[in-house]
């Protein structure tokens, strides 16, 4: 197993601590081999699909949580009320928890269960604000009064409440 060390980086940049830290959490879930299988696929420029094999789980016994920027998704099963003798248990009933990071703006759209498989559809829905916006050119250019222009570099005025002389 290699590991990287991040630690160069974190001394000579500001602001990629949540770059850095999903690249740990990235590490350490490649070093623990997790027996849930799973595809992530991209549907459309701003859609995507997580389908997870959850054979033998409910409905009721899977719970979605979005939380910021992670995507958790955990399984707890529910002890059997029938007194089955099974000699062979080849579908795994673990407990599981399988936590994934999502980039800006992603959002969970719906989820859904079928024939075992979980599949949970997600959109990236970018705000107006935060969208490139095209600047139409015009012939004349508004007018803007000098009040509504600050300076960094002008003088403030401060009124005293005496009259100048």
């Amino acid at each position: 197993m290699r590991t990287l060390d991040f630690a160069p980086l974190y001394r000579s940049t500001v602001g990629f601590d949540r770059l850095f830290a999903m690249l740990d959490r990235a590490a350490q879930a490649e070093a623990s081999s997790t027996w849930l299988p799973y595809d992530i696929e991209r549907v459309a420029d701003d859609a995507y699909r997580i389908t997870m094999a959850v054979a033998g789980f409910a409905p009721g016994e899977i719970e979605l949580t979005q939380h910021g920027a992670s995507l958790l998704v955990a399984g707890r099963r529910k002890a059997p009320e029938d007194e089955r003798r099974i000699l062979h248990r080849g579908i795994a009933t673990r407990t599981f928890r399988q936590t994934f990071e999502l980039a800006d703006h992603v959002t969970v759209v719906g989820a859904s269960l079928e024939h075992g498989l979980l599949t949970v559809t997600l959109k990236r829905e970018v705000p107006e604000a935060l969208k490139p916006r095209r600047i139409p050119i015009g012939g004349t250019v508004p007018a803007v009064s000098r009040d509504a222009v600050s300076h960094d570099d002008a003088p403030s005025r401060i009124e005293t409440g005496r009259k100048a002389a």
